[in-house]
């Protein structure tokens, strides 16, 4: 993947940086509603039994994104 991760590819207790959002639309809205924007410190609380949706501490806050929407979600290496 050319160095380039996306949200799906941190463990739990893992922390990453955001470089860019690749989504579009509402759920893009969303995200940057929630404070999801380029160098904001994200770390990976846990993953539901099914493995979707995941838990993300996010500005102090615990969001729930699902897989579709984490793949779009680049972090920094």
């Amino acid at each position: 993947m050319n160095g380039k991760l996306s949200l799906n590819d941190i463990k739990p207790g893992q922390k990453a940086r955001v470089k860019s959002l690749l989504s579009d639309g509402s759920i893009r809205r969303r995200l940057l509603d929630i404070g999801l924007i380029e160098d904001t410190e994200v770390e990976c609380l846990g993953r539901s039994p099914s493995g979707d949706p995941s838990a993300f501490l996010i500005r102090g806050a615990v969001i729930a994104i699902r897989s579709e929407d984490c793949g779009n979600i680049l972090l920094q290496v």
